[in-house]
């Protein structure tokens, strides 16, 4: 099993390739599915913004078309001087293949890292229950 070390270390790789050059806000992600692979990404942004795509984000998409489709831990690393959560876009993307006990692992180039499942970042997320017998 990959420690969150591990996983740390390959958001750190990941976050290398960021191509932010408006924000200077560069993010790394790896994403440790259900099955044990694991997938990365970088963010990558845009000069219209809104066509930007966060690094989280990344990896969920690079895992979905890989057939992977449970998220065990996330990590996510930034470079700035404090611990960066995800967007609340990459917060519902996690959520939407996360179980309860899914872990997001915050963590910064200065070597601090903070836990939290995902109910945590998201409380009251929007999910499938909403969506019931709705036609």
């Amino acid at each position: 099993m990959i420690s969150n070390d591990e996983l740390i270390a390959q958001a750190r790789d990941a976050r290398r390739w960021a191509h932010a050059p408006y924000s200077n806000f560069s993010v790394g992600a790896a994403l440790l599915s259900s099955d044990g692979r694991v997938f990365t990404g970088c963010n990558v942004e845009n000069s219209t913004y809104g066509l930007s795509m966060c690094a989280e984000r990344v990896a969920i998409f690079k895992a979905i078309s890989e057939g992977a489709n449970e998220i065990e831990r996330v990590a996510v690393v930034t470079d700035h001087e404090h611990i960066a959560p995800p967007c609340g876009c990459c917060r519902q993307m996690i959520w939407e293949f996360a179980s309860d006990e899914t872990q997001v692992i915050l963590a910064n180039l200065s070597g601090d890292v903070r836990t939290y499942k995902i109910r945590e970042l998201l409380p009251e997320a929007f999910d499938a229950r909403y969506l019931e017998g709705v036609s």
